[in-house]
């Protein structure tokens, strides 16, 4: 077990030590007005962390502390992971972007568009063009959520059994061919839908490796970098530091609810959404990012790939605001954010709600999780805690803005 520690002073790090106490001030605050059980945050200069913060508890129950070797469910900051295992593939010449994806999967070789009506009137037309891997990496695919409740073919998802993304009692495999047997919402590459993408992407991740997903990213992302709690399971060593999960109460007050099982190996891998992880992994993560793939002699990546995949993808190089009004993307936050390869990127700053800087990029959990690399300011940023609110609230926002204030140099 490897422990993330502060290795120098946020002065030395061109970091403002007053303002990153307000910016604990402020968490602390939420936590202690039970708004939030506990919280960890990293912020590195350089790759090396100069302000690390732990506070609250993990458990509220049973009074256990938050840590700074505390293990949290990541829930979309897997997508990245995954996003980089396939790249790794890429560069092998096992699969390439403009793959189509029924190449990999045969299921997904004929896709059909939603065109009209809904439940058994639904209509529907070929695609105008394949279905390719970069479509899965960008959510550009027409693939969706059911809990979306925004579209028609939302609720294909849910009647096909899919509220929660996976076939119940099934695996990857029989869940992405369930997937293929809904149309999509529109031709792919045409517009943004955040979506189950990345499960697909992790399904063509076991067939091109011939791996189960957890035993690749195992062993070719997680043991190089040295991201050694990372994974999709928690052993019994390991239990006892998984934060306990929350949800918000009828009084808003917190309760805990359940989360994917994680005590044994899941049926279901996903590569959207499965993952656990510690502090110091994605810290590790993130320095290998922020080096244009290689960490301590360790090379996962091109200098070159890493570009591409942190550079904006979206069709006419648009920002996500500009497809829709989707749950996911009618928010004011995705002014001047497009996105890359399995991240978001900012592109243009002046738009941005909240302070940020041209190509950061990152992504966020749906347990109040976060992670982005600015790579003009060399800073990389990390947050954790574990609730999923009912509705969309401030602390990432706020987040930005305090460490915004701290950059001083």
């Amino acid at each position: 077990m490897a422990v993330l520690r502060q290795e120098t002073g946020p002065g030395e790090a061109g970091l403002d030590a007053g303002a990153l106490e307000r910016l604990d001030r402020h968490f602390a605050r939420r936590v202690d007005e039970g708004q939030l059980p506990g919280f960890l945050v990293a912020v590195a200069r350089g790759g090396r962390v100069a302000h690390l913060t732990a506070y609250g508890a993990r458990d509220v129950a049973a009074g256990l502390p938050v840590e700074s070797n505390t293990l949290w469910r990541i829930y979309s900051m897997t997508k990245p992971v995954t996003a980089v295992g396939a790249l790794m593939l890429v560069e092998e010449g096992r699969l390439s972007l403009d793959d189509p994806v029924g190449r990999h999967l045969p299921e997904f070789a004929e896709p059909r568009v939603y065109e009209s009506g809904s439940g058994d009137e639904v209509r529907t037309r070929p695609a105008s063009g394949p279905l390719l891997v970069r479509h899965l990496m960008t959510h550009t695919a027409g693939l969706t959520f059911a809990f979306y409740h925004a579209h028609p073919v939302d609720a294909l998802y849910r009647a096909a059994g899919l509220e929660s993304s996976v076939l119940p009692g099934s695996d990857l495999a029989r869940t992405t061919e369930v997937y293929a047997s809904l149309p999509l919402q529109f031709d792919p590459g045409t517009q943004w839908n955040y979506s189950v993408a990345s499960n697909v992407l992790g399904r063509i991740i076991e067939v091109v490796s011939g791996q189960p997903l957890d035993t690749y990213l195992a062993e070719r992302v997680f043991r190089p970098l040295g991201m050694t709690d990372a994974g999709f399971r928690v052993t019994d060593e390991q239990a006892e530091r998984l934060a306990e999960l929350y949800g918000q109460s009828d009084g808003g007050g917190l309760e805990p609810i359940a989360g994917l099982p994680l005590r044994g190996r899941p049926r279901f891998l996903s590569g959207s959404g499965g993952m656990v992880a510690s502090a110091h992994d994605m810290h590790r993560f993130m320095e290998m990012l922020r080096r244009r793939g290689e960490l301590d002699g360790v090379r996962l990546l091109a200098p070159g790939t890493v570009d591409l995949m942190t550079r904006n993808h979206l069709p006419g190089n648009a920002d996500l605001r500009a497809f829709g009004s989707r749950p996911a993307h009618d928010e004011p936050g995705n002014d001047g954010v497009g996105f890359g390869l399995g991240v978001s990127v900012v592109i243009d700053p002046s738009r941005t709600r909240d302070p940020s800087a041209r190509g950061s990029y990152g992504w966020s959990g749906v347990a109040t999780t976060t992670f982005w690399v600015d790579p003009g300011r060399d800073l990389t940023v990390q947050f954790y805690t574990q609730v999923r609110p009912r509705s969309s609230h401030t602390v990432l926002r706020d987040l930005k803005r305090l460490v915004h204030e701290a950059v001083t140099g």
